[in-house]
């Protein structure tokens, strides 16, 4: 379990983390997302220990990273793929790391095979790909088999394989009780393996909270319905986890807590004609961009003015 308590890191005039407070649980896959420049990079050096906090405090397992007597197999973190001496073969980096930490020798033909680096192992690591790269990093993460796995951008750089292999991986390391906090641009990736999700934005919390609910927020789960009598569908559609929603004198209602079947279903019930039925589709991307719009620090324009041309 990881435990922020008013963790706050500044640079500065510069708040890089303002104040977070959140846990991450074991059992369960928690996506940590926000925008370039929200302090998702900061939060993470801290919880390992690599940066200090000016204030507040972040505790795995209860304790401090640094008083763990064996941090590597009660945290495994992947923060930067390529802090790899490049001279070395993956094999020998795997086989430091686990010298160092007091780590049985054959874990590293383990999270060898279990990376699929058993071709390149014996290869300079300074060769290696973006994503053989990745897959190195994550190996050395997972090097001292520890309960609480932490990793930063992990399908970075990877094949559709890879992406495929890391998706199965977070799940199953969940499924046998590890705390998994992982943090991640790509939203479809998030939507399909993340249970939990804590948003931040401008080093402040802004969603700490499940996929489901978050899409639901956002509208994830309305339904459009149009029909000539929308007073009579009101009363049909009433219950007490059901919000229905709509302008005076309009034709249109918006329906929460009901799938469209169910409203279909109620209607022809009681005789009610519908000219409109469609449920509004709300993916994690839409959410996740609704939520942060205020807290993006850099904004692109896809208009030719800004290249210089003419329109």
């Amino acid at each position: 379990m990881i435990e922020a308590q008013q963790l706050t890191k500044r640079y500065g005039e510069k708040t890089a983390v303002d104040g977070l407070d959140f846990t991450v649980r074991p059992g369960t896959v928690t996506g940590f997302l926000g925008p370039n420049g929200a302090g998702k990079s900061t939060t993470m050096r801290m919880i390992v220990g690599l940066d200090a906090p000016t204030s507040g405090s972040v505790t795995v397992n209860g304790r401090r990273y640094a008083q763990h007597r064996a941090p590597l197999q009660e945290v495994g973190a992947l923060l930067e793929a390529k802090s790899v001496h490049p001279g070395r073969s993956a094999h020998n980096h795997l086989k430091a790391l686990a010298l160092t930490h007091g780590i049985p020798g054959r874990r590293v033909d383990e999270v060898i095979e279990l990376a699929g680096l058993g071709s390149v192992a014996r290869k300079r690591a300074g060769a290696f790909s973006l994503g053989m790269g990745q897959r190195l990093g994550i190996a050395a993460a997972l090097l001292g088999d520890p309960q609480t796995v932490m990793l930063d951008e992990p399908v970075n750089g990877l094949d559709p394989e890879g992406v495929l292999w890391i998706r199965n991986l977070l799940t199953q390391l969940a499924s046998e009780g590890r705390t998994v906090f992982v943090s991640s641009h790509l939203m479809s990736e998030m939507a399909l393996v993340a249970d939990h999700l804590i948003v931040v934005g401008r080093g402040r919390l802004l969603a700490d909270t499940t996929v489901r609910d978050l899409i639901r927020e956002t509208g994830g789960d309305t339904v459009k319905v149009a029909t000539a009598d929308p007073a009579r569908l009101r009363d049909v559609l009433a219950g007490p986890d059901v919000v229905v929603t709509g302008r005076v004198g309009s034709e249109e209602l918006q329906v929460t807590g009901l799938t469209a079947r169910e409203i279909g279903l109620k209607a022809a019930e009681h005789g009610i004609a519908l000219f409109e039925l469609s449920a509004r589709t709300v993916s994690l991307e839409d959410a996740f961009m609704e939520l942060t719009r205020d807290a993006v620090e850099y904004h692109g324009t896809t208009g030719v003015e800004s290249l210089g041309r003419p329109a």
